[in-house]
């Protein structure tokens, strides 16, 4: 039985993969900092009839003693076949530019968006190198474009980015990921467009068909997009 971890794993696009993956018989472990919201989420993860193993870890993935605490769950587990580096946080809202971007927010923000991820892939790698496996880094299209006041959240991202690029190079034997989703109706984008209507951006639960397709497929490491994964061949 296969065992995905998935950070930031109680409501959105990581929920919504959980979901997936538990539907077909996969163990989860999941995190996030609401614990109320993920045990809500636990609940639904295991009332999936013949799903598998459903582990809810609430913390915060900056926390060192949080991601051991995820690392041992897995353990338990006996393998891990896919890490999400799905948990991110925008930082202020309204989005400030740079000239007015708080140092000590920004850190934040790196420490979340950037630290953490290589944290979990340091501590999560002899047993993914065991399996053949696949780390999936969650990324944004604020990452490559220059959008006027994410420049912080933007290159947190842009670094997730190179870090995933490089360790596809050192890790030939994995495939590494940087998925962008696009635009989805989650409440991080709601922050970041407070007052706005964004009930026309597509739920997390229809991205999650394309990026299931690119788990089966398994193309090499890379960078892609829902839109282009959504075209591959089923």
């Amino acid at each position: 039985m296969q065992t995905a971890l998935i950070t930031g794993g109680s409501r959105g696009l990581g929920l919504a993969l959980a979901t997936s993956l538990v539907e077909d018989g996969w163990n989860v472990v999941i995190d996030g900092r609401d614990e109320s919201a993920l045990n809500d989420a636990a609940f639904t993860l295991r009332s999936v009839p013949a799903g598998g193993e459903v582990h809810a870890i609430a913390g915060d993935v900056a926390d060192r003693r949080h991601r051991v605490a995820l690392l041992d769950a897995v353990a338990g587990l006996g393998r891990l076949d896919l890490l999400v580096n799905n948990a991110s946080v925008l930082g202020p809202s309204p989005q400030p530019t740079l000239a007015d971007y708080p140092l000590d927010e920004f850190e934040g923000v790196l420490a979340v968006n950037v630290i953490a991820p290589l944290a979990l892939i340091q501590a999560a790698l002899p047993m993914l190198r065991a399996n053949g496996g696949t780390v999936v880094d969650i990324t944004s299209d604020a990452a490559v474009e220059g959008y006027a006041g994410w420049g912080g959240y933007g290159s947190s991202k842009a670094a997730l980015e190179q870090l995933s690029n490089v360790l596809a190079a050192e890790e030939p034997l994995l495939r590494v990921y940087w998925f962008d989703p696009g635009d989805m109706r989650t409440a991080m984008h709601q922050a970041a467009f407070p007052g706005e209507d964004i009930s026309d951006r597509p739920l997390p639960e229809t991205v999650v068909p394309g990026l299931r397709r690119l788990l089966r497929n398994s193309p090499p490491s890379g960078r892609f997009r829902a839109a282009d994964v959504m075209e591959f061949e089923p």
